[in-house]
């Protein structure tokens, strides 16, 4: 098998801030592979808060090259790689090479039919509830909002954006930005503003204080639940996942995990590390199994791929023929 690995970067169409980071640019790995004709492509994304870097992906794949070459599959590379960006980059590239290699669709390789979903389009932290309020307004297209807040006035600021937008349906994620103290002053409010879900409202590795925790609105782990290693304790702190390719390492385990969190009886979300569409195209996959759909990642990048994720009247629907899987 032919192996090429290379570093990108998009730039944002403007700074995005949530707790504890900003975001000027997507930096991402792109894996393609080819072999008996055939090519497949596959974006990892570094998961900042577990410091992974663009650098750092490229070095772990290269450190496999000679495994890829020689073919190794999606199921020798789960143990060749640990959960992260890099893993996600061979494993879509992986799913992409066996679609165009069989002439099946990623939708035939898994059974799972495809249809356009309401993705969320999400509104980073302001200075003021004001500024968000009129980032709300002018996202008037877009009837699902997830709204990033840190311990900063969040009751305001999501009260701000309910007046100017009384028709959206607002999720919450706050990034691992709340106390266990915040968070239970601000659930009865955010109930009464009809918020339909709050996601990571503690720090990762400081959850357990959810234990017991009634809440009037789901909660979900993001950073707390990156892959099936972490899903016993998350079932025992929350009410929904928000997979993640690039926390699962892939497609592959992301529909595992998806898989296990449902038998649980736990709601699912989809989600991004900022991406492509190259990197939205396996996360659509996941998509059809979910009640939460947040693949807005292109949508925050000056340009993106050509042909990739189409988004219209806030549904985002399959790649075109020929860009993945």
């Amino acid at each position: 098998m032919r192996v090429s690995v290379h570093r990108e970067s998009w730039p944002m169409r403007a700074p995005f801030a949530i707790t504890g980071h900003v975001f000027e640019s997507l930096e991402s790995v792109v894996v393609m592979l080819e072999q008996d004709g055939a090519t497949g492509r596959g974006e990892g994304v570094p998961v900042y808060y577990l410091q992974e870097e663009a650098r750092g992906l490229l070095e772990q794949i290269e450190a496999i090259r000679p495994a890829l070459e020689a073919g190794i599959g999606r199921a020798e590379l789960q143990d060749m790689l640990p959960p992260g960006g890099a893993r996600n980059a061979v494993d879509c590239a992986l799913w992409d090479l066996e679609a165009n290699r069989t002439g099946k669709t990623v939708w035939e390789l898994t059974g799972i039919e495809p249809a356009a979903r309401k993705t969320a389009y999400t509104l980073g932290i302001q200075e003021t509830p004001e500024m968000m309020a009129e980032q709300a307004a002018q996202a008037r297209g877009y009837p699902l909002l997830k709204i990033k807040l840190n311990g900063d006035k969040p009751v305001e600021r999501v009260a701000a954006i309910r007046k100017a937008r009384p028709d959206a349906e607002i999720i919450i994620d706050a990034n691992q930005g709340f106390s266990i103290s915040l968070l239970k002053s601000v659930l009865e409010p955010f109930a009464e503003l009809g918020v339909a879900m709050v996601e990571q409202p503690l720090p990762r590795g400081d959850d357990a204080e959810l234990e017991g925790v009634t809440s009037p609105i789901p909660l979900c782990a993001d950073e707390s639940c990156l892959h099936r290693g972490e899903l016993p304790d998350a079932l025992k702190r929350y009410d929904m996942i928000n997979i993640k390719l690039d926390k699962t390492g892939g497609l592959t385990e992301a529909l595992a995990l998806a898989k296990e969190a449902r038998q649980a009886g736990k709601g699912l979300m989809v989600g991004n590390m900022l991406g492509t569409s190259l990197s939205m195209a396996p996360a659509f996959v996941i998509a059809q199994l979910c009640d939460f759909v947040d693949l807005d990642g292109p949508l925050n990048l000056k340009s993106d791929i050509p042909a990739g994720m189409a988004y219209r009247d806030g549904m985002v629907s399959a790649s075109q023929s020929g860009f993945w899987g």
